[in-house]
């Protein structure tokens, strides 16, 4: 499960038990299951485009998409074998899973920009993200670990103004001087709702908090078994999240409300308006090389940062985390508009 999707546990329960997949005969398509990190929502909206509009189809595949949730694992099922791909959070599971001699790999990145951000209220002062200093800063237990360890080692952030974050917002709502973690296509959203007021943004990655995210991993022995289902599954599942993000998405959204009825019309279209916005699916490399690109240059970046901020070790043979064997083809790109 995402570290940073919790903000939903107390209602999803019931969600995570649904699966769908487009009918197909068994005989001509390969049954592929893959493993969301959490409940059916935007983020996530490429997959089930893929599987509503037939995309995987014609790549001859009979996807199913298992959601995930508070109660689930999926990523314990991939490493189990039973299922074949899973959605995993960003690049700090993928250097995991290395440290743990876990046999996964990241075959494509989905998130060219982490969607974490900080909250403020419209009158704070905060311009850039040292201005959040003095602030008090609403934390989570999993944030604490990772990205604000980059900011204590990149910008000199302090512990002393940090309090839980437990990912409800009122916290924050009723102190102006504070700031709260979320997730840029969502928080934003519901402090709009709950308070009426929209608040400032300030997303991680913009500053230099360069972690992919949404990834696709599988097993090594996949890889090695089924390469050609395994660059089916990944160009198909490009060819979808170009579709879900610039063409019509309504197939994608139907099946997506069906298994989570918290997912309203209005919560769809804002997410999607704030991944083309900040180009958390599309931008920097996947502009040349698709979405889905990586790079080796990026995750010795990354890397490097996780290093300094002691959140890795420096001995981590990370790439051994993800192999670019599948990505950078421009499957899809065509579907791109001439200007995103």
């Amino acid at each position: 499960m995402s570290p940073f999707h919790l903000r939903r546990a107390l209602t999803a329960g019931l969600m995570a038990a649904f699966v769908c997949s487009v009918p197909a005969r068994a005989e001509t398509l390969d049954k592929v299951t893959f493993g969301t990190n959490w409940v059916a929502e935007a983020e996530h909206g490429g997959f089930f485009q893929a599987v509503a509009d037939g995309t995987y189809k014609k790549y001859g595949l009979d996807v199913t998409i298992v959601p995930g949730g508070p109660n689930e694992n999926n990523r314990m099922l991939l490493i189990a074998g039973k299922i074949d791909f899973f959605m995993a959070a960003n690049t700090l599971m993928s250097f995991d899973a290395v440290a743990n001699n876990v046999p996964v790999v990241t075959i494509a990145a989905i998130f060219q920009k982490d969607p974490q951000v900080m909250l403020t209220q419209p009158d704070a002062k905060v311009g850039k993200i040292e201005d959040l200093k003095p602030l008090t800063l609403f934390v989570s237990k999993e944030g604490m670990g990772s990205y604000f360890q980059w900011l204590k080692s990149e910008y000199g952030f302090n512990e002393k103004n940090v309090r839980p974050y437990n990912f409800n917002p009122q916290p924050f709502i009723a102190n102006p001087k504070s700031a709260m973690q979320g997730y840029v296509t969502s928080e934003p959203f519901a402090v709009e709702k709950a308070a009426g007021f929209k608040p400032n943004v300030l997303l991680l990655a913009d500053y230099g908090f360069n972690t992919y995210s949404t990834l696709i991993e599988t097993r090594r022995d996949v890889i090695e078994k089924k390469p050609d289902l395994v660059q089916r599954f990944v160009d198909a599942s490009m060819v979808g999240w170009y579709n879900y993000i610039y063409r019509d998405n309504s197939a994608g959204n139907a099946m997506i409300k069906k298994l989570n009825p918290e997912m309203t019309d209005d919560l769809l279209a804002y997410s999607v308006a704030k991944m083309k916005e900040h180009g958390i699916v599309d931008s920097g490399d996947s502009l040349k090389n698709g979405i889905g690109a990586m790079s080796d240059e990026r995750y010795a970046s990354f890397f490097n940062k996780m290093v300094k901020a002691g959140v890795v070790k420096s001995d981590l043979d990370f790439r051994k985390s993800y192999t670019l064997r599948f990505v950078n083809k421009g499957v899809g790109a065509e579907l791109r508009p001439s200007k995103p």
